[in-house]
């Protein structure tokens, strides 16, 4: 009998390539949705609604995994007072209401994996680099992290196998970071955001789905793990990297902050500020990233 992976978040850019990659592994999914939707052979929804913290506990109680990607897109809409809080709400809220519904079912799963952020480390520039010992930051980012990872803890104590992890930006086709900037470089417009040398720890969703996978699969993975590539990317080698792709060099200047700064207001330090991070934790388990080279994976991520 195949075992069942319950995704919460699972209609977003991750949660249907991770979807694709759990059936592909012979799994079976469960989906958390809003709305009520056509199961298939190999997908099951279930309605939840985080707000009125209501969820069918039938799909707890057919859970072998809980994969946890929902809350609300940190890089959607300007950070108001009320967005910072609908992020924060929807990352808590959510972990809550599946622990409720495990504790009232009496429900017993083998492992509990929740999406976290490498802005854990804050919106900070330099040289050093991070690692998942290093202590969090205490800018909204990093409160956004660490909230999100302290709402899970209580899996943890049930003694449940519990893994974060801790995602850089997701390069996917035509999707995530990549949809928002073709456009604009696609016409040859495109060019470096500030200093440019602000980090931009980046991953292929190929590897990001993969590295899912190894959480439910392999038991020594426990606790936090960075999912991003170990490299020198800054935002100026990223431009160029894909105005080169696109077949020219970048003309422009760089957008200067101040003007970034106005457009976005404190939003803005997803852009300015980045960090440098470290995956050795994942690679001393043995884990091999497929899509380590910027420019390939891009060619990859723009190919049809």
């Amino acid at each position: 009998m195949r075992k069942n992976v319950l995704i919460s978040g699972g209609t977003g850019f991750v949660g249907r390539h991770l979807t694709q990659k759990l059936i592909a592994n012979g799994y079976s999914v469960s989906i958390l949705s809003r709305s009520k939707k056509t199961n298939t052979e190999d997908v099951f929804y279930y309605v939840w609604d985080v707000d009125k913290q209501i969820i069918d506990d039938a799909a707890i109680q057919k859970a072998d995994y809980v994969i946890h990607l929902a809350g609300e897109n940190i890089a959607e809409k300007p950070w108001t007072k009320k967005r910072k809080e609908a992020i924060l709400s929807s990352r808590e809220l959510s972990a809550q209401l599946i622990y409720k519904s495990l504790q009232r079912t009496n429900t017993t799963i083998e492992a509990f994996v929740s999406a976290s952020a490498v802005g854990i480390y804050g919106a900070i520039n330099g040289q050093a680099i991070c690692t998942e010992e290093m202590k969090p930051a205490n800018d909204f980012l990093g409160i956004t992290c660490q909230k999100w990872e302290a709402a899970v803890q209580p899996f943890e104590k049930l003694g449940i196998r519990t893994v974060k992890i801790r995602t850089g930006l997701v390069l996917g086709k035509n999707e995530g970071l990549l949809k928002k900037l073709s456009p604009v470089f696609k016409f040859r417009l495109g060019s470096a955001l500030g200093s440019g040398e602000q980090y931009m720890p980046w991953i292929h969703i190929a590897d990001l789905t993969s590295i899912y996978l190894e959480a439910i699969k392999n038991p020594k993975m426990n606790g936090a793990y960075n999912a991003a590539i170990t490299d020198d990317t800054t935002n100026e080698l990223f431009s160029k990297t894909l105005a080169k792709v696109y077949g020219y060099s970048i003309w422009l200047p760089n957008v200067p902050s101040f003007l970034i700064q106005f457009a976005l207001g404190e939003m803005s330090k997803l852009l300015l500020k980045g960090r440098r991070v470290s995956n050795a934790k994942l690679k001393d388990l043995g884990f091999q990233f497929v899509y380590t080279n910027l420019e390939t994976t891009i060619k990859n991520c723009l190919s049809k």
